[in-house]
């Protein structure tokens, strides 16, 4: 007999959750009016979960990891089957331009060796002759051969046609209701609107700006690797693109609005030219804002809440990264089993929490660097 499951969500995460339970025999629908539309849409696309790690955060690192090594074998797969191209960049560099950072830098390099990763630090030298365009006032740095990055528009072309052509239905409507499906199996991957098909998930909207800039002729060439930085204690990054880079991201904790507004735009090209100082020459051709679905421990939520409803939402800040590792939690959980390596984004772990205290506790939460 088929076994039909509805998604509920079209960003990357529902898309990859429907194309994979599509492909292990579910018969899938994906309900969402705008596929692809919302933070997918916005997002960078880094996949760094070790130069973002910070000691204390064993299980963020250890899902993220987990999730990069699924990485390459799921955008090879997706590349091969839509004809997309997927990968923008092979390494991640995070930088410091003063002390503290710096001190920053050998902290994270020290805390992932003693966890298995070993991770480059390099002088101003190296990183001039590995980045000519950045500022010569950076430092030092830490080199990540292991992250890469994604172009996440065409990840979402590559997930709605890899699902297509696996038999994934897709209808442009609003779910209200989740017990009004008419479905064996309900997944919500809603990002930030989940909360409203299942109350009681601690998951709160955290806007991010992002600017799309264009290279232009005879200016300096954007870097080959995703660049990170702290400026002035605001996080900032560059991620190449084919025709140019992308610039993201501020943190606002300001419900639903997703307004770009003067000063994130004006903070992101000072915070971002301190980096790479021939980036005023580059065309800006596009600001965009997303909303992400945070939660109080940094981790998503993946797994089933009922015997009829599994969920996939609080990815925070990397949806785009944790992609290939919720695709395969989810499909798992639909067939009665878990996977390990997602075990501690299990929904259960709030069990102990009262849903009134998991609103305010996700509230108080501070947004991570």
């Amino acid at each position: 007999m088929s076994r039909t499951v509805a998604v509920v969500g079209g960003g990357v995460i529902g898309l990859a959750v429907a194309w994979r339970a599509a492909r292990s025999g579910w018969a899938a629908t994906v309900y969402d009016p705008r596929v692809g539309s919302g933070a997918s849409w916005v997002a960078g696309g880094m996949l760094a979960p070790l130069s973002e790690g910070w000691p204390g955060e064993d299980d963020v690192l250890a899902v993220g990891a987990a999730s990069l090594d699924r990485w390459p074998e799921f955008g090879t797969e997706l590349e091969r089957a839509t004809g997309e191209t997927l990968f923008t960049s092979q390494s991640s560099m995070t930088v410091a331009l003063d002390a503290a950072d710096a001190s920053d830098l050998r902290t994270v390099a020290e805390w992932l060796d003693g966890r298995g990763y070993r991770l480059d630090l390099l002088t101003r030298a190296q990183i001039r002759e590995a980045e000519p365009s950045l500022a010569p006032t950076v430092r030092l740095a830490l080199l990540a051969a292991a992250e890469f990055a994604v172009d996440n528009r065409a990840l979402v072309r590559g997930l709605r046609s890899a699902g297509e052509a696996a038999g994934v239905r897709f209808v442009a409507e609003t779910v209200a209701d989740v017990e009004a499906l008419p479905a064996d199996q309900v997944v919500i991957a809603a990002g930030t609107a989940s909360t409203r098909l299942w109350p009681g998930l601690p998951v709160r909207p955290v806007k991010g700006e992002v600017l799309r800039l264009r290279h232009r002729p005879g200016v300096a060439p954007a870097p080959t690797r995703t660049i990170r930085a702290s400026v002035h204690g605001r996080p900032v990054y560059l991620v190449p693109r084919g025709d140019g880079l992308v610039v993201g991201a501020t943190q606002h904790e300001s419900g639903d609005d997703t307004a770009v507004t003067v000063a994130g735009v004006r903070d992101l090209i000072t915070d971002a030219q301190t980096l790479m100082p021939s980036i005023g020459e580059y065309e800006l051709y596009e600001t965009a804002a997303g909303l992400r679905p945070m939660s109080p421990d940094n981790l998503p939520i993946l797994g089933r809440v009922s015997e009829r409803v599994v969920v996939a939402t609080g990815h925070g800040r990397n949806g785009i990264l944790l992609t290939p590792l919720s695709a395969d939690a989810v499909v798992a959980a639909l067939s009665g089993t878990d996977l390990p390596e997602a075990a501690a984004s299990r929904p259960d772990r709030f069990r102990h929490t009262s849903a009134d205290a998991a609103v305010h506790a996700n509230a108080d939460a501070p947004v991570r660097k």
